[in-house]
């Protein structure tokens, strides 16, 4: 279980993956997207597809509520130690 003190850092650990809207791989260019956060992470699309250098190792899988991509790590956004 999560501890209570620990509750507000892993919320935005788990925001910092979201981004808004159902963006599928077709609609993935190079850049700067912000998060649900409120932090924006790097896409690359020059050896595949990278978040901040995370590698994209499964695309476009549909959900009910949206896109998810997986990546090869954890996202820690900054300011979180």
């Amino acid at each position: 279980m999560v501890q209570p003190e620990n509750k507000a850092t892993l919320q935005k650990i788990l925001t910092y993956h979201v981004v808004p809207g159902a963006v599928t791989s077709s609609d993935i260019s190079d850049g700067k997207v912000k998060t649900v956060e409120g932090q924006d992470v790097t896409l690359s699309t020059a050896n595949g597809v990278t978040v901040n250098g995370a590698e994209v190792t499964t695309a476009d899988v549909m959900a009910t509520n949206g896109v998810v991509h997986l990546i090869n790590q954890v996202l820690i956004p900054p300011g979180v130690d």
